[in-house]
């Protein structure tokens, strides 16, 4: 993730707040990627959370509904390698979510751990036909617990708390 974010800041020709807000939107490198590359770009913390929280909540709704139907196409075309994939991403996940719920889906989203995150989150909870209410809510609370880990991580707040 770091060799994309760098090379992401030193090719992309976007404003600093398009390129954190885009690279919130990625798959897999999500809104970490997007306060890592914020911070080497000097943009303001606050700015950063703002910028990389919209951008990771904009595909999610288009996931939450959409993602079975694009899964489903994928399978009776030459995709059906990706999209078995994909389903092994989500029901690898399964116990976690089924023993936890609500909340296990909260802390799945927000602890920033590989895999981890509001896209794989949004994956697990239409496949697993969770109610997209409950669903969105617990993937927005993630995604404001991931926001405020990667602020501290990014913006060295816990050197500065500490020293």
């Amino acid at each position: 993730m770091e060799a994309f974010i760098a090379w992401w800041a030193s090719h992309v020709m976007l404003s600093p707040r398009l390129s954190i807000f885009f690279v919130s939107m990625i798959p897999l490198i999500e809104e970490r990627g997007g306060l890592i590359l914020a911070r080497m770009l000097g943009v303001p913390m606050w700015e950063a959370v703002f910028w990389c929280v919209i951008g990771n909540i904009v595909p999610i709704p288009f996931i939450l509904w959409g993602i079975k139907s694009v899964i489903h196409w994928m399978s009776e075309h030459k995709l059906s390698k990706i999209a078995d994939w994909l389903l092994n991403k989500a029901e690898k996940n399964r116990p976690k979510i089924d023993k936890y719920g609500f909340w296990g889906l909260t802390l799945f989203v927000g602890i920033p751990l590989p895999g981890t995150g509001a896209w794989t989150g949004s994956l697990v909870a239409s496949v697993f036909d969770m109610d997209l209410k409950k669903a969105s809510v617990s993937i927005l609370i993630g995604i404001a617990l991931a926001a405020v880990i990667m602020t501290i991580v990014s913006y060295g707040l816990i050197g500065g708390v500490i020293s």
